[in-house]
């Protein structure tokens, strides 16, 4: 069985280096260049649609059975999982800003760098506060059955990743 502690790191580092993607397009922008909106968008949908259905749902469980063995983790795990909805809602207020612009809407320069940036710090705070208070803590407590039953958490993949996120990977790899 792959080691779930290490796959959740993996999966964060990946989340991270498309973050630092959209940071430079965000960066782009603020020094008066035109960003790729489409790769923004791509990386957005790519971490609303896989993030939100998939890995915060397995989180969220991973998160309710830390906080029954570890009850004074409670109030820090609260706070994780309304992470969880601010980013969802982030992302999702990112993406139609990005809609619009490429729609041809004006938009203010501040509209969509507010909106990217509370997209981008949300998601990086979250990640270094798993990383350093979750993991570890994780895994020394949860089970294998734990681990499986976290797993079944989220929608099942049929254990393949779906071809719409493969070739969205596929795409932010090359446009990196």
């Amino acid at each position: 069985m792959l080691d779930p502690v290490k796959a959740w790191h993996e999966e964060h580092m990946y989340f991270r280096r498309l973050l630092r993607l959209l940071h430079q397009e965000v960066d782009a922008l603020a020094c008066g260049d035109t960003p790729n909106f489409q790769l923004m968008r791509d990386i957005i949908m790519y971490l609303r649609d896989w993030a939100d259905q998939y890995h915060h749902p397995r989180e969220d469980e991973a998160f309710r059975r830390i906080a029954k063995l570890r009850p004074e983790r409670g109030l820090a795990i609260a706070r994780l999982k309304q992470e969880h909805r601010v980013i969802a809602h982030a992302g999702e207020r990112l993406e139609q800003i990005l809609e619009q612009v490429e729609a041809g809407d004006i938009l203010s320069r501040s509209e969509v760098e507010l909106a990217a940036a509370t997209f981008l710090v949300y998601y990086g705070n979250h990640i270094s506060q798993e990383e350093e208070d979750i993991l570890p803590i994780a895994g020394k407590l949860l089970t294998p059955k734990d681990w499986e039953e976290i797993k079944a958490a989220a929608p099942s993949r049929g254990g393949v990743t779906p071809e719409r996120f493969r070739e969205l990977r596929h795409r932010i790899e090359n446009e990196a």
